[in-house]
């Protein structure tokens, strides 16, 4: 029987509980899925605590995925039984072993990336090019700041910036997790654990900040982002691992003439069809050609979910955790 992991309840952990599930055959417009990876994000932690009720209840969490299509809906083109796809949904239902998915979410893996990798990477190298090609498209000579560069985002946005030609400083944790920050491709690092980063950004700029801070810690660092940024700079928050960011007046803008942004990125890569395929090939593309690289992911079984969840939260994992059914 398919196994699905199933939450009645916000918590903790041990919220999430594998049942046997039912998957029928998929509806017109749907494949059928038997998944060989899922990713486990910290969305899926915002989502199991209830900082966002955007699942409904009993519901089964898990953004993304890859797998196997094993059955096609009336009127799918394009895909085929024994096709390899990645997937980013919305929807749900990601942590479960077989599934029927939208086939206008799935998009075709190439050859040359494994399964758990392109699990592992979609959602978080999706988000990764929209920061740096499209919410704030980077320019040769910039100078930005990265928060959690040896994150899953943020090593491959840290790899992509410099691809476009920044010069990054990015923050992260403990020694593994600097030195892993720098092996991406930081010109600086910062430990904000003891250093304070405002202090070391005005120190590696001279005084004049940077041009763009990207921000997925929220609460914790928020206010010394906005400090970082050089007058007409731009502050890219797009998550709150620490917490979320108490309200700002746009008049705390005015001094440097910043710009705030808060993007989402199943806004800006399934706008429509075409920008799917594209920003997956550009992302694909890069992994093939080797200019992008990810450690390969932490494994887990399925029925381990609420470990996975623990390993994620404690953030003490760099790189990527998938599960697998």
């Amino acid at each position: 029987m398919p196994l699905s992991i199933v939450m009645h309840e916000h918590g903790g952990p041990e919220v999430l509980t594998a049942v046997e599930t039912v998957v029928g055959a998929p509806p017109p417009g749907q494949i059928r899925l038997r998944q060989t990876a899922v990713a486990v994000n910290f969305h899926d932690i915002y989502v199991r605590t209830g900082l966002y009720r955007t699942l409904a209840l009993p519901g089964t969490p898990g953004l993304e995925g890859a797998g196997v299509i094993t059955d096609i809906g009336a009127g799918v083109t394009g895909f085929a039984p024994g096709d390899r796809v990645a997937y980013m949904t919305l929807g749900y239902g990601g942590y479960a072993t077989e599934r029927n998915l939208p086939a206008e979410l799935a998009v075709k893996i190439p050859d040359g990336v494994d399964d758990a990798v392109a699990a592992s990477i979609y959602l978080k190298g999706l988000t990764a090019e929209m920061l740096a090609c499209r919410v704030h498209p980077i320019q040769p000579g910039e100078t930005i700041l990265i928060h959690a560069a040896a994150g899953g985002v943020g090593s491959i946005l840290v790899q992509w910036a410099v691809r476009r030609g920044a010069t990054v400083i990015g923050t992260a944790g403990s020694p593994d997790k600097l030195a892993f920050a720098r092996a991406a491709g930081c010109a600086h690092v910062i430990d904000y654990r003891t250093d304070h980063f405002v202090d070391a950004v005005r120190a590696i700029t001279g005084g004049a900040g940077v041009d763009v801070v990207y921000d997925s810690v929220g609460r914790d660092t928020f206010a010394g982002s906005l400090e970082c940024l050089a007058p007409c700079g731009h502050l890219v928050n797009f998550g709150q691992s620490s917490g979320p960011v108490d309200p700002v007046a746009p008049s705390a803008l005015f001094t440097k003439s910043l710009t705030l942004s808060r993007p989402n990125v199943f806004h800006y890569a399934q706008k429509n069809r075409s920008t799917l395929e594209e920003v997956s090939a550009a992302l694909f593309a890069g992994f093939v050609e080797g200019w992008l690289t990810a450690p390969a992911p932490i494994e887990l079984p399925l029925a381990d979910a609420a470990e996975a969840h623990r390993q994620v939260e404690s953030r003490k994992i760099s790189g990527s955790l998938v599960l697998r059914p």
